[in-house]
């Protein structure tokens, strides 16, 4: 029977080892991620959530227990992971269309029928008549869409997303999710979102996976059980009872620390 995981942590330790001192990041974390699914990462600030991303992207190596990404070491599958960072990254001397294309520019993989790809990308997501401005000309929201947009052209299997509405206006934000939801589910791709707003978690994920604080470890997985857009879910009477459950599970860790 075919493993319908896309990436695996098993028993995972990670410790960074600083001049001064050793510090424990995560211990006896392990993790499913499954095939197609968006999941988020919720716990409390410095626990470790970041290093989780880095160990499935293979920036960072455990100490000890084992990460693999569609059965590979995920070194191995660096061209198939799209990894969107906090800030949008974007080159201010490149329009937004040239940003749009660069990861598939470093690949070697633009040609004409990708530049097309990119340029309905832009379009449908609203940024087509902004190909040929500048990211200063754009507002935040926009940047971001551009970023996501560079992130997905190369078609990674997984999507890792560390905080990318963090840095936006709250109705930003919201009108962010239903769209960054809708690009990225129209891909059937796999989605891990790191996040500290357990609202968004809950509004956009299948699974929600509650952290303890450091070292990190998997406390709890939640599944909301709502459907539609994240703005749809939201309005879902249950929301509110699965965002105070998870609420309760990071606020056990606040009073134990």
């Amino acid at each position: 029977m075919e493993n319908d995981n896309i990436a695996e942590l098993r028993g995972v330790k990670l410790v960074y080892h600083e001049p001064s001192r050793e510090t424990l990041a995560v211990e006896g974390l392990s993790l499913e991620i499954k095939r197609g699914e968006f999941i988020s990462v919720v716990g409390p600030s410095g626990c470790g959530k970041t290093s989780v991303l880095k160990l499935l992207t293979g920036l960072m190596s455990p100490t000890a227990g084992s990460v693999s990404v569609m059965g590979e070491a995920p070194s191995a599958v660096r061209k198939r992971i799209g990894y969107m960072l906090q800030r949008d990254a974007l080159f201010e001397w490149r329009n937004i269309r040239r940003n749009a294309e660069l990861g598939l520019e470093i690949r070697g993989e633009l040609d004409e029928a990708s530049r097309r790809k990119v340029g309905e990308m832009l379009e449908k997501y609203g940024l087509g008549d902004f190909a040929g401005h500048y990211p200063d000309e754009l507002s935040g929201g926009m940047r971001q869409k551009a970023a996501l947009i560079r992130t997905l052209a190369p078609e990674p299997e997984l999507l890792l997303l560390d905080e990318p509405f963090s840095a936006l206006d709250h109705q930003t934000r919201l009108i962010l999710e239903d769209e960054v939801y809708e690009l990225i589910r129209s891909g059937g791709r796999t989605a891990v979102l790191v996040t500290h707003d357990i609202s968004e978690a809950v509004a956009m994920s299948d699974r929600v996976a509650v952290f303890t604080g450091r070292p990190a470890r998997v406390r709890r997985i939640v599944e909301p059980g709502l459907y539609g857009l994240p703005g749809e879910r939201r309005a879902d009477p249950r929301f509110s009872a699965v965002f105070e459950s998870i609420w309760k599970e990071l606020r056990q860790d606040e009073r134990g620390a």
